[in-house]
């Protein structure tokens, strides 16, 4: 070595330096020699932790930094910015303008997966970066700051937080389209009635997955969500009047709903607690307060009868917050799983509660008992005493709706819904208890079988009259299309893809059933990461890749009105409203971004299908390969989960014993984590895989079509954007720490003669491991498959593009290679702490392959219950009668926990911090 390894300067040159020596020897590791290189220096004294922490430090500022810079460039930031004036053509008529304004350009969904990735202070940092352009510094601040525990009223309170800055910045982007209207309107421009976005929640109110949500706990959202709006509503309204007689009304609201949120925050389970808190909910109360439509109607009556245009405007921007809110921070989603409404159905079916609710008979069935049900009262005791989860929901939305938020619709989502009768299952629970003309029902299609018979389902659901009822007694139709499962099991280019097709297919089944006079929302859910579905290279490209101009058009040339809706989810998402700067220029970047309506779509990639399908055909037979292959699963869930932080209050897989963890499902992992293994072991196979093998031998025609097709090059940025930041050396380098060679060799010839018992340990330990072998095949057959990718990517100009250097990969590997270091120090201090007994089940081997598996929090505990550091000692004891035995103090095992337990523990903190940088450099976690 020719430089020393003290910071990411050196670690980059060195990773220049070795994988120059891949053009002499090709199976030769850069990013494996360069841990080798770390951990002898670790091992033999020429470093320790303190020095791979400053280096961690380094990194982790670097990443930030790096996450700031594509935030500022994907939503540009600027005070001068007006959405207004980008989108105003001069000369415009008035009722073009208010079509455009009074019609939302998007619904946003808060939602809360496992995201919350960064700690508050580094958000904040890289917020504030990202909006003024400034550099990161390193800081103790930022690298100590502890990591709060990611609570589910953790999450509410950041969802709330983002919600909040959004809200403000709608509220100034309505402000200037009055400032606009009535300086070119001024007879017409008080009629207007702006409603540009629509936000929207479920935090709090997801119950598909989990079972840590009591019903109650969704109330007392609710009812805090209604005080913190109130509060909100007040505020504004005092700055504009403040002796106005309506701040009085919404005070005396918010104190009302401050009240029941306190008396739902309690445990609720014994009658009489819930009856006192529930009557007093229920009550008549001047304060209470559950619809807002006499405030907004006096406010615009003001504002007309008003001579002062200013004042007005802000009075109408006021009103235009509430037509968009409600009573509440935002609209909610519930959310549900096709098991549970299955359950929850069969109750009522008393004459055939065996019947198979996928057949013809059991849509026939409820078709009739939504023609003859009657509506029943229901209220608190109702909720309480109910033992359905689904009907659980549909309970707290009518209690909801009759005692705190008359006006605002609940979205009821359903996750797994495969058979149309699940939908008119929801639809009796909705009518049964009075609340069908507040709820849209939406079917989540996400699972591979979904996506592809979805388009039966679509038309069958459409054609029952029904739904039709219902759907024009709402006034839309309503589905729900997921990018995570999707991603995971078919391949995020072809779920997008299948996902598009779907759409178009929804467009298809209004118009053959007559429903064109309703509107079209389409929920796209997905995560910030380009594993997730939220496109990285551009805030154009992120909104239309799931929902493509295609599949707007299919709807546009129908005349069926058109509302898209995605998520922006937790830390990641928030990311974008995290302070009002941020929240305008992501609401600005929303409305100049959105492609104009077209009932025409001329891509080539629609009409050559005898190119792209069997291109998306040739993918998903790949990524289904991959999937199904024991080493892929193998791969992943090898000491995958280890790598990860605890990142959200739902849990990162199912229970498994140590016996279970070696023949691990992937369907056991949740599909964020699984995403972000990938990220951490070098390789988005999710998202490259198989575009190599589906263009083999057919590179030029498939190449011309992709660079005339504007969703073609779309999807090639989404790859290359992927493949940016990929390595397959670091795949492969992950399976060398199992390789019982390498441990045997690495003492030899008297090199590191200190670490030869702890070597030839972990060498005999390893030569029944299967991990080495697993993922150099992983590596193999990514390897082959990029090869044929990167002869189609010379052939597509797309590179100059995609904004990332050779300089941003070697950051990541130098954050592989210090964590490679890392992780053999936790293999060498385990297996040279001493042999200790059996106890509860647990054997030294056990602990063992709890590291091996990077279960460290379990393995720690087990060392730790071996070889503590106290004992209990007979002067801990006040007893009247003497004793002469024990005459010594019992000494604990001081200097096993200094020398083995505390260094494995301080490694793995790194590690983990590692992690979080390499997560930046990729832009969101999972």
């Amino acid at each position: 070595m020719t430089l020393p390894l003290t910071s990411i300067d050196h670690l980059s040159e060195r990773l220049k330096e070795l994988h120059a020596r891949t053009r002499e020897t090709p199976l030769f590791n850069p990013v494996f020699q360069l841990g080798l290189d770390l951990s002898r220096a670790l091992e033999g004294g020429g470093s320790d932790l303190d020095a791979l922490e400053t280096l961690v430090e380094e990194l982790e500022c670097a990443s930030l930094n790096a996450r700031s810079t594509r935030m500022r460039a994907l939503v540009a930031p600027s005070g001068s910015d007006s959405a207004v004036a980008a989108t105003c053509d001069k000369g415009e008529e008035f009722e073009t303008f208010r079509k455009r304004w009074e019609t939302p350009q998007l619904h946003a969904v808060f939602t809360a997966h496992p995201t919350f990735l960064m700690t508050p202070t580094q958000t904040r940092a890289v917020a504030d970066a990202a909006t003024d352009g400034s550099h990161i510094a390193r800081s103790a601040e930022l690298s100590g700051a502890s990591r709060p525990q990611a609570t589910l009223d953790y999450e509410h309170a950041e969802a709330m937080a983002a919600i909040a800055h959004a809200q403000a910045a709608r509220s100034a982007i309505v402000r200037e389209a009055y400032e606009h209207a009535y300086g070119c309107w001024p007879k017409q421009w008080k009629t207007l009635r702006p409603l540009p976005f629509r936000f929207a929640t479920w935090v709090g109110y997801d119950m598909d997955g989990r079972t840590d949500i009591a019903w109650y706990t969704s109330v007392r959202f609710r009812l805090s969500e209604k005080a913190q709006r109130l509060a909100r509503y007040a505020e504004e309204l005092a700055a504009i009047d403040g002796d106005h007689a309506l701040i009085k009304t919404l005070k005396a609201a918010e104190a009302h709903a401050n009240a029941s949120a306190d008396d739902f925050a309690g445990d609720l389970s014994k009658p009489q607690a819930l009856s006192a808190a529930a009557n007093r909910l229920t009550a008549d109360d001047p304060a209470k307060l559950t619809s807002l439509e006499p405030i907004i109607a006096q406010l615009e009556q003001e504002a007309n009868a008003g001579k002062d245009d200013a004042h007005a405007a802000d009075l109408l921007t006021l009103a235009s917050a509430m037509r968009a809110d409600g009573l509440g921070m935002a609209h909610i989603h519930f959310r549900v799983n096709a098991k549970q409404l299955h359950n929850a159905i069969r109750v009522h079916l008393a004459e055939s509660p065996q019947l198979d609710l996928a057949s013809k008979g059991a849509v026939a069935t409820l078709r009739k008992m939504l023609a003859d049900v009657a509506p029943k009262r229901t209220n608190f005791a109702s909720l309480a005493i109910e033992s359905s989860t689904a009907t659980r929901q549909f309970l707290a939305m009518a209690q909801i709706l009759e005692h705190i938020d008359a006006d605002t619709p609940i979205r009821m989502l359903v996750a797994e819904c495969e058979q149309p009768s699940t939908v008119l299952a929801a639809l009796y629970l909705a009518k049964l208890f009075g609340i069908e003309d507040k709820v849209d029902v939406s079917p989540l299609f996400e699972t591979e079988e979904a996506l592809e018979h979805g388009g039966r389902f679509l038309e069958a659901l459409c054609a029952e009259e029904s739904y039709q009822e219902y759907a024009r007694t709402r006034g839309r139709v309503c589905i729900q299309t997921g990018f995570s499962d999707a991603g995971r099991f078919v391949g995020q280019i072809p779920a997008s893809l299948a996902i598009e097709r779907l759409q178009g297919r929804l467009a298809q089944a209004m118009e053959r059933n007559k429903l064109t006079d309703v509107a079209a929302l389409i929920f796209n859910t997905h995560g910030e990461s380009m594993g997730r579905g939220a496109h990285p290279a551009s805030f154009a490209d992120r909104l239309t890749w799931p929902l493509s101009p295609w599949a707007r058009s299919r709807f546009h040339r129908n005349g069926i009105e058109l509302e898209p809706e995605v998520s922006f989810q937790g830390g990641d998402g928030y990311l974008f409203f995290a302070n009002p700067e941020l929240a305008r220029a992501t609401l600005t970047r929303i409305i100049t971004d959105t492609p104009a309506a077209s009932e025409v779509c001329d891509d080539p990639l629609y009409s050559r299908t005898d190119i792209s399908l069997d291109f998306y055909r040739a993918i998903r037979a790949h990524q289904r390969q991959h999937l199904r292959s024991q080493t892929y699963s193998r791969a992943v869930t090898a000491f995958g989960l280890g790598l990860l932080n605890s990142t959200g209050s739902r849990v990162s897989r199912r229970q498994s014993d140590l016996s279970a963890d070696r023949d691990m499902n992937l369907r056991q992992i949740r599909a964020i984590p699984h995403n972000s293994i990938l990220q951490q072991l070098g390789y988005p196979v999710n998202v490259i895989a198989g575009i190599g093998s589906a263009a083999d031998g057919n590179y030029e025609e498939l190449s011309a079509l992709l660079m005339k097709s504007e969703r073609g090059q779309q999807l090639m940025r989404l790859a290359q954007t992927s493949n940016a930041l990929a390595s397959i050396k670091t795949v492969a380098a992950y399976g060398e720490l199992f390789n019982s060679a390498y441990w045997a060799s690495r003492p030899y010839r008297g090199t590191e003669p200190h670490l030869s018992s702890a070597c030839e340990v972990l060498a005999e330990y390893l030569t029944k491991d299967d991990r080495t072998g697993v993922y150099r095949r992983l590596a193999s057959r990514v390897r082959v498959d990029a090869l044929k990718f990167h002869r189609l990517l010379d052939q597509l100009p797309l590179e100059e593009r995609l904004g990332f250097d050779q300089d941003t990969r070697r950051m990541i590997g130098a954050a592989q290679s210090l964590r490679l270091a890392l992780m053999q120090h936790i293999f060498l201090r385990a297996v040279s702490v001493p042999v200790f007994s059996r106890a509860n089940d647990i054997t030294r081997e056990d602990v063992l392959e709890m590291v091996f598996s990077l279960r460290i929090d379990d393995a720690l505990a087990q060392l730790r219950r071996a070889f503590p550091v106290a004992f209990p000692s007979p002067s801990d004891f006040a007893m009247d009668a003497p004793s002469d035995y024990p005459d010594t103090e019992t000494e604990g095992y001081g200097a096993i926990t200094r020398d083995y337990i505390d260094p494995i523990e301080r490694a793995y903190g790194l590690m983990l911090r590692l992690s979080v940088a390499i997560a930046n450099q990729f832009g969101a976690h999972g």
